[in-house]
């Protein structure tokens, strides 16, 4: 089974950038997608052998998050049960015979981490959510979180410590969310691989000289780990400031 997540920093926007083409092109069974900055009657989006699944933030022209299924969901679930969270469009679930996916859209801390106090209450309780399901069925959870976890997913490490997206902070939760009976499928499979980036800032020809994070990621149960195929990166994807992941997993 081949799965795909996205931040398309606007789908809108991104359908004029060559997104249709790579969407056919890869093919998935299932294609997430965060950021899409719009209501799904905006525009007129459909794939053929395709359902989608919209999660939209009330505020317009901000979040959200899309999900295209070839394989029809046993249910459906849009954010996760607290109120405090549902406003922004940020998580959809779908449930399937062997197994949960998740894809997320973990609000940023913002500049001189503003937003932190937020971000940690956020990074709690949707773990607390996972666990709650892994019980279950096991969790494929894709998407941009928003955190480089280790140095070697960063160009400049030094000078980007305690800055959002990479605080010590947000570092901590990721490494409590993966304690916690998750799997980063990327490092599981390639530990030591440096350069390895999924967004880059639109200044200073960052994406040109690989001046990156890697902050888009298939998190999967612990449980089902070594039914992992691959996890790939697809910089060579333009189109947003992020480029596609992808996950290959036998289930």
């Amino acid at each position: 089974m081949k799965l795909v997540s996205w931040n398309v920093n606007g789908l809108r926007a991104c359908l004029n950038k060559g997104f249709e083409d790579f969407f056919k092109e890869v093919d998935a069974d299932i294609f997430c997608i965060q950021e899409t900055k719009m209501q799904p009657e905006q525009a007129e989006i459909s794939f053929e052998g395709y359902t989608p699944y919209w999660n939209s933030a009330v505020k317009k022209g901000y979040s959200g998050t899309a999900v295209f299924t070839k394989k029809e969901p046993l249910s459906v679930s849009y954010d996760f049960g607290m109120d405090k969270h549902n406003d922004e469009g940020r998580v959809i679930t779908l449930e399937f015979d062997d197994f949960y996916l998740v894809t997320a859209y973990t609000p940023n801390a913002q500049r001189g981490l503003t937003r932190i106090d937020y971000r940690m209450e956020w990074e709690d309780d949707f773990r607390n959510y996972l666990v709650e399901l892994d019980k279950k069925k096991p969790i494929i959870l894709c998407g941009d979180l928003n955190v480089a976890h280790n140095e070697i997913d960063i160009k400049n490490a030094k000078s980007n410590v305690g800055n959002a997206g990479f605080s010590n902070e947000e570092r901590g939760k990721m490494t409590e969310l993966l304690e916690a009976g998750f799997v980063d499928s990327f490092r599981y499979l390639y530990p030591d691989v440096t350069g390895a980036y999924s967004w880059w800032s639109y200044m200073f020809h960052a994406r040109e000289k690989n001046v990156g994070w890697r902050i888009d990621y298939f998190i999967v149960s612990e449980k089902i780990k070594e039914k992992i195929q691959d996890s790939i990166i697809h910089k060579d994807v333009f189109g947003s400031d992020h480029c596609p992941v992808e996950l290959d997993i036998q289930l």
